[in-house]
């Protein structure tokens, strides 16, 4: 299990719509055992649950992961900081408008089915039935997503084809996806009828992928290794599905005509 599939766990829980009129605090086990780029992601699709924002309490992992990075103050005054967020902290019996509690224990990996960020199934569900939802503003949408990804009720989504596969953007394009990534591709080839693309999030995850060498385990396994920036999440420059293609994707939008104008976005972890 990811933080991918975490927040996307929540999302179809709560819905897209979910947050609205509100802020996300994430905690409990499964948040502090995510690294900070974890935590990152999750808090990143705060939106896509419709709430304002995402927050998770700052604890020793915060700190660790800004100590001695650039612009974070050094010595006494990151001390003077600290001193600071933990005074910012949630306590202990804070009042919510609403507090949700969801099992996160054995969840399996997760992927959209259909055309919003809450229509969503781990990896061994069926795709549902329209007729599986109660309110009819959730029936038309599955109604809609089916014909858009062109897939039945009952189908599992292990055999739905893809012809680009895309890693990156600032819900998934860290350090740690690459590096998770590479572990899969390491000694493997991507499919002669896929096309494949690994993007960073910004010029300093590039370059630290680069100094580690992750790039060339990419390049290698036949993946096209770009500069920093949005590019396929929402067809940016010339990054965008063609025809008929589907795309995996990394980002965190499947909205129709988000990657192109009619093609099909599968959202899931790197």
């Amino acid at each position: 299990m990811y933080a991918k599939d975490v927040i996307m766990k929540i999302i179809q829980d709560l819905g897209v719509d979910g947050g609205v009129g509100h802020v996300y605090e994430y905690g409990g086990p499964a948040i502090e055992a995510l690294d900070m780029e974890g935590r990152l992601a999750v808090c990143n699709m705060s939106i896509e649950g419709g709430a304002r924002a995402g927050y998770i309490n700052p604890d020793e992992t915060t700190y660790e992961y800004l100590e001695g990075r650039e612009y974070v103050p050094e010595g006494e005054a990151f001390e003077e900081r600290k001193a600071y967020w933990e005074s910012i902290r949630s306590e202990p019996d804070a009042e919510y408008d609403d507090v949700v509690t969801i099992d996160a224990d054995g969840i399996d990996p997760l992927v959209t089915w259909g055309i919003n960020p809450g229509q969503v199934i781990e990896i061994s569900e069926p795709v549902p039935h329209p007729d599986d939802f109660e309110a009819r503003t959730d029936r038309e949408a599955a109604e809609s997503a089916l014909e858009h990804m062109e897939i039945n009720p009952g189908e599992s989504m292990l055999g739905y084809d893809v012809d680009v596969a895309f890693l990156g953007t600032c819900t998934n394009g860290r350090v740690s996806d690459f590096a998770e990534a590479a572990k899969v591709l390491d000694g493997e080839t991507v499919a002669d009828d896929v096309r494949a693309l690994a993007v960073p999030g910004s010029e300093t995850v590039r370059k630290e992928c680069e100094a580690r060498g992750i790039d060339e385990t990419f390049i290698n396994a036949g993946f096209q290794w770009r500069r920093a920036g949005c590019s396929m999440c929402l067809a940016m420059n010339d990054d965008a599905l063609e025809g008929d293609e589907v795309c995996a994707s990394s980002s965190n939008r499947n909205f129709v005509g988000r990657q192109a104008r009619k093609t099909p976005t599968v959202l899931m972890n790197p």
